[in-house]
């Protein structure tokens, strides 16, 4: 994203990676659209964007609360959309002002995505073969990443990873953006279908899963992309280590446990169509919900710019020290 004058522009990530687009958004009701229909998606993204929203709201003069509100509601599971808005609410509700505040979430994201991406090298072995899903890199974020921070830090410490990463149906963010990514970067990769990551495993070709985070609860429960859940299991089952990464404000310590999560269930036509051509037959029943939510007793570690969590979890406690 960058911010231009009187205006907000987005790169479109649906047209990712085979064109790029940039959207100039004029009006806070644009930005909720972007979000809602994933032209910006991540947690962090989002957030910042939501941010940049709320100036547009301040420079139209329009109503702060119908605002966050909208905005708000716009994709209800990740935690970080609430950031901004809420900021805002601490300063006085004109443009100039809000703008500070949607810059300075930029800022501090940027610079939490190092402090991950550091905190979680750590827990990464030389030579290690890394499983994700989805995009958890600089598309998804301030820029650096989380999860894909994590692995770039690894890989810029020289520690030789190597990556396989989920297509992430059924909007194929790990084939599109996180392959795009690491082609980028120079990271060595194979791109695979979801359902291959069992055997993966079995095999005994993985050593570490790393995903990000939308929401974390006090328990340590962590949404994240559907399918996120089925790794956990797996990684549980074959013994390997399974880690979240997101900065602390994904953290939601008002909610006790992941079962309170309110889950965004999406469109049909995600799964019954695939870029605009129709392949599921017409009246098929869908459930296409976009995250679920991994317990955390399958989680090793939580990694966030403060530092590494592990259960029993108190981040209260560790993040006041």
């Amino acid at each position: 994203m960058k911010w231009d004058g009187d205006a907000l522009l987005m790169l479109d990530q649906r047209l990712l990676p085979m064109q790029t687009e940039w959207l100039r958004l004029t009006a806070w009701q644009e930005v909720e659209e972007a979000i809602r229909e994933m032209a910006v998606r991540g947690a962090p993204a989002i957030g910042i964007a939501a941010g940049y929203g709320m100036a547009l709201a301040a420079l139209r003069g329009d109503n702060q609360e119908a605002a966050r509100t909208g905005l708000a509601a716009s994709r209800p599971t990740a935690v970080n959309l609430f950031l901004a808005p809420d900021r805002v609410a601490e300063v006085p509700f004109e443009f100039e002002s809000v703008l500070r505040v949607a810059q300075r979430v930029e800022a501090d994201d940027l610079a939490c995505n190092h402090a991950i991406g550091r905190n979680g090298a750590n827990l990464v072995p030389q030579g290690a073969t890394i499983l994700t899903i989805c995009n958890t890199g600089a598309l998804a974020t301030a820029g650096h990443g989380t999860a894909l921070g994590i692995i770039r830090t690894a890989h810029e410490d020289g520690k030789g990873v190597f990556v396989y990463s989920c297509e992430t149906r059924p909007r194929q963010q790990g084939l599109r953006l996180t392959a795009y990514e690491l082609l980028h970067e120079g990271i060595p990769f194979k791109s695979i279908v979801d359902s291959a990551a069992a055997s993966l495993m079995q095999a005994g070709k993985i050593d570490l899963v790393v995903a990000g985070a939308d929401r974390i609860t006090a328990n340590g429960d962590s949404a994240n992309k559907i399918g996120t859940l089925s790794l956990a299991v797996l990684a549980h089952h074959f013994g390997v280590p399974f880690v979240i990464a997101a900065p602390t404000s994904t953290i939601d310590g008002d909610m006790a446990s992941g079962d309170l999560i309110p889950i965004e269930e999406r469109s049909a036509e995600e799964i019954t169509h695939c870029e605009g051509v129709q392949i599921g037959p017409s009246g098929v029943q869908v459930y296409n919900p976009g995250f679920d939510v991994t317990p955390g007793d399958l989680i090793s570690a939580i990694v966030t710019e403060r530092g590494v969590f592990q259960k029993p979890y108190d981040f209260a406690l560790e993040m006041s020290r």
